[in-house]
């Protein structure tokens, strides 16, 4: 199985993914989309914010480096009139989570999260909001920050470690030692923001599965809500930055399997739940007790249960009944369009309803680690044949990762590293569009 290990597959956050997505999605047809909401439906927002003080040698988001004010002020600007863009088109609607990614959405300052947050308040209903998130930079955690967070509503935080060695730190240019996140939990805790996540990482620069256990073992004496452990994606070609990382530094696919099984391993030991291919939870976490009414989406594994999400900001992308749309990710061509009082989507996708069967079977999949293949095709009303699907996956049943009954297939613990090879046995997408992934495991 060590070659499967090599293959570049997506990571599932949606179905179709990114690269499938095209320009007969544009301004005109997500507006429309907003339009045709049901009177009834609620939403949940993502809010980008594409600026670092500084690019992380390993960062895979769609962010710029800026030690300069100005730009963040303009770009909050934006924001505020791409919310009154998208209101004055889908109605003021209840919004039932927020979420804001980058990036480092913090680099926004007090009176800018104000500013954003109070335009959001107008707009919408936000007295059903159930959650409201924010991923933030320990570095960059402050008193003042955590007092403006409260103030917002904020109610739970996402910490980027992602690894507490200082050898990693270095090769992967992210210095950030356990006394910072100490400092920032402690700050947040003190300010009653207590739902903390901490995003792990294996696959990095000279780590290994010690180095791994070290860093697990540290997080959880931090007493997160929820950890995340992700698989480095190292995609040179899309982020510039990441050429600074030499290939020879980087574990090979079977290193980077024990890593995720060290990671796996430790925190099952602590007591997490494992949620999916990479979340693990406590046991009393919404997470843990979602029975089959787990979500994926871009921003990982959630309860979030809203109609549609309305991405917000450049390259956000916005997931509702009729398809995806997604903005433009240039910050300039985002500010320039949103400044001239037009949406700033530029590709989507229009989803057929093999597009909806295809994508409830590898959310399914991804969430549950297993699917009933008839009962996604009465679900979808949409009769299908997956003989073909389910022949392809011969290999991970003989190597004991996957069980199949008939059309119901489970993923065992064994199997889980290799969810989304499995996924990807359903997505006809794959390998039609000219776009590179990151490796499987």
């Amino acid at each position: 199985m060590a070659n499967m290990l090599e293959r570049a597959v997506p990571r599932y956050t949606s179905y179709p993914t990114a690269p499938n997505f095209s320009a007969a999605v544009d301004a005109r047809v997500y507006g429309a989309w907003l339009a045709a909401l049901p009177r009834e439906a609620t939403l949940s927002l993502y809010l980008h914010v594409p600026f670092c003080r500084e690019l992380c040698h390993y960062c895979g988001c769609h962010t710029k480096a800026t030690l300069r004010d100005e730009p963040i002020e303009a770009y909050a600007q934006r924001l505020v009139e791409e919310i009154a863009l998208v209101a004055e088109r889908a109605g003021k609607r209840k919004v039932t989570h927020i979420h804001w990614g980058g990036g480092t959405p913090s680099i926004l300052d007090a009176e800018l999260l104000k500013f954003v947050t109070d335009e959001l308040d107008h707009r919408f209903y936000l007295s059903a909001l159930r959650e409201h998130a924010i991923e933030l930079d320990p570095r960059y955690v402050t008193q003042s920050l955590t007092a403006a967070l409260r103030d917002i509503g904020v109610n739970r935080a996402s910490l980027g470690v992602p690894d507490f060695n200082p050898h990693v730190q270095a090769a992967a240019g992210r210095i950030q030692p356990f006394e910072t996140v100490k400092a920032a939990v402690d700050l947040l805790n003190d300010s009653g923001i207590d739902r903390i996540n901490i995003d792990l990482m294996y696959g990095l620069p000279k780590q290994t599965a010690d180095d791994v256990k070290r860093t697990v073992t540290l997080a959880h004496s931090l007493g997160p809500q929820r950890v995340a452990v992700f698989g480095y994606a190292h995609v040179p070609w899309f982020r510039p930055q990441q050429k600074l990382i030499a290939d020879a530094d980087l574990p090979a696919s079977a290193q980077r399997l024990a890593q995720a099984e060290a990671a796996h391993e430790t925190l099952v030991q602590f007591g997490y739940r494992p949620v999916g291919l990479d979340h693990y939870a406590k046991p009393d976490d919404q997470l843990v007790a979602q029975g089959g009414k787990l979500g994926r989406n871009f921003q990982g594994y959630t309860d979030d249960d809203a109609d549609a999400l309305v991405g917000l900001g450049a390259s956000a992308i916005s997931r509702l009944p009729q398809g995806f749309a997604q903005n433009q990710p240039a910050v300039g061509n985002y500010s320039r369009a949103i400044a001239e009082g037009k949406l700033a989507t530029v590709k989507g996708i229009t989803l057929s309803a093999d597009d909806r069967l295809r994508g409830h079977i590898i959310e399914r999949l991804m969430c549950d680690m297993g699917v009933d293949l008839d009962a996604a095709t009465g679900e979808i009303g949409l009769a299908a044949d997956f003989s073909d699907e389910l022949e392809s996956l011969q290999p991970y049943r003989d190597n004991g990762s996957v069980e199949i009954d008939g059309h119901c297939i489970r993923i065992t613990e064994k199997g889980r590293p290799y969810l989304r090879l499995v996924a990807s046995a359903f997505d006809t997408y794959l390998g039609q569009a000219k776009s590179r992934h990151s490796v499987a495991v």
